[in-house]
């Protein structure tokens, strides 16, 4: 415990050095290897170990030699984790990942039993319903869209008819004006007039011609 409590602060201190590794994305449920530098050419004890969401830092697993079993720690007997390396990389096999494997993944070794941090990996499990959530964001982002574009189509329809209305009872209901027309003093007789003369000229004619006889 107390040589996991001065790497905890060892940890804090060196932070900024660190190399860490562009995050390692994995689904719940699947299967992910971390990588790790063999950086060790003589028989050294070398770790891995994690740190939570909980900030709680855990030993996961040790190994000196390459053809040796890996030591594991406390709490990662269970086969899940599977440590093996080679000549040129330190391996991490994490089955059946979870939520709870998300964090920050440290290889390193000791020094007189005191921890060195050599690389960090970010690992983050997503959640099956991280997938159907995205999925459903992305319908209602689609959507969305859609509606706006209607609306503004919609509304410019609108207003183009409003404008050809408006031209319309403009060139169509102009107010005009009737005058009048005055009548000409020497205007031409009427055919009634004509008519009435001619009757009485005839009727006259008649009389004359009787008094004759």
């Amino acid at each position: 415990m107390r040589n996991f409590d001065s790497l905890t602060v060892l940890l804090v201190c060196s932070l900024s050095w660190i190399p860490v590794s562009q995050p390692v994305e994995v689904q719940s449920g699947k299967e992910v290897t971390l990588l790790c530098s063999n950086f060790s050419s003589s028989p050294t004890q070398i770790l891995w170990f994690r740190v939570t969401k909980r900030a709680k830092l855990t030993c996961i697993a040790s190994m000196f030699e390459p053809h040796e079993p890996a030591s594991f720690c406390t709490g990662f007997k269970n086969g899940k984790f599977e440590m093996s390396t080679n000549l040129s990389t330190v391996f991490l096999k994490i089955k059946q990942v979870d939520l709870l494997d998300s964090g920050l993944y440290f290889c390193g070794f000791k020094i007189d039993r005191s921890p060195v941090i050599v690389e960090a990996t970010d690992l983050v499990v997503q959640g099956k319903n991280d997938l159907f959530i995205c999925v459903i964001l992305g319908v209602l982002t689609v959507f969305l869209i859609t509606v706006i574009v209607c609306l503004a189509v919609k509304i410019k329809k609108l207003q183009k008819g409003i404008f050809i209305r408006q031209s319309s009872e403009h060139l169509h209901y102009a107010a005009v004006t009737f005058h009048p027309k005055t009548e000409s003093p020497h205007r031409p007789a009427s055919a009634t007039e004509v008519d009435s003369d001619v009757i009485y000229r005839a009727l006259h004619g008649t009389e004359v011609s009787l008094l004759i006889c």
